[in-house]
């Protein structure tokens, strides 16, 4: 029988046995001839497509951030109201968040390492996910859902009284505490939240 052949990309392919061997044995221990060996090519191949390992884990985790932006982007153009939208955006947000914590530890000390260091895919991340918030605060000031003073403002509001449920390192200062604690805690700030957008408190 003869063995099938791979058929998805190369890049692809190495990001999938990276994100494999990252979840195992954490980024400390993996290594490009590693991965070139599970891929079945040369280390110098791999660096046809990364730099170093630091790039292809970096790729690993900004993969990562897409999925979890196509989620959020899935939520704000939904056709539910916009302060609906909003209280499900951030709830996704937080739980994508918990999971992956829960799910590949290593991954998430990659993205905190990462954030820690503000590297440029944390920072293409922030201004995708700001685009997001900024569609959903517009549709509901289109809407009257929100009232707020000034739209800056507004949009700094919810990020910081979220900040806690959204940012990798205070997620995982909170990962021994209760997930039915930490789900009462957000819901109280998305109610404040939306309170003061629709009353233009902020």
């Amino acid at each position: 029988m003869k063995t099938m052949r791979h058929t998805m990309p190369v890049e692809t392919r190495l990001l999938s046995i990276a994100a494999d061997q990252l979840r195992r044995q954490g980024p400390k221990h993996i290594t490009v001839v590693g991965i070139a060996d599970a891929a079945g090519m040369t280390h110098a191949n791999v660096y046809r497509y990364f730099a170093n390992k630091a790039a292809l884990v970096d790729a690993v985790a900004g993969q990562w951030l897409r999925g979890m932006e196509a989620t959020i982007a899935d939520i704000a153009d939904s056709p539910d109201p916009a302060d609906d939208k909003l209280e499900r955006l951030i709830q996704a947000w937080a739980r994508i968040h918990r999971d992956l914590l829960k799910e590949d530890r290593h991954l998430f000390d990659v993205y905190c390492s990462a954030t820690e260091t503000s590297r440029p895919l944390i920072r293409k991340h922030r201004s995708r996910m700001r685009l997001l918030i900024d569609r959903v605060l517009d549709e509901g000031i289109a809407t009257a859902k929100f009232d707020p003073r000034d739209r800056e403002k507004a949009h700094a509001f919810v990020t910081d009284s979220v900040y806690r449920f959204i940012n990798p390192l205070t997620v995982r200062l909170d990962a021994d505490v209760p997930e039915d604690i930490l789900d009462q805690r957000l819901a109280t700030m998305i109610r404040v939240i939306l309170r003061a957008l629709a009353n233009g408190s902020v």
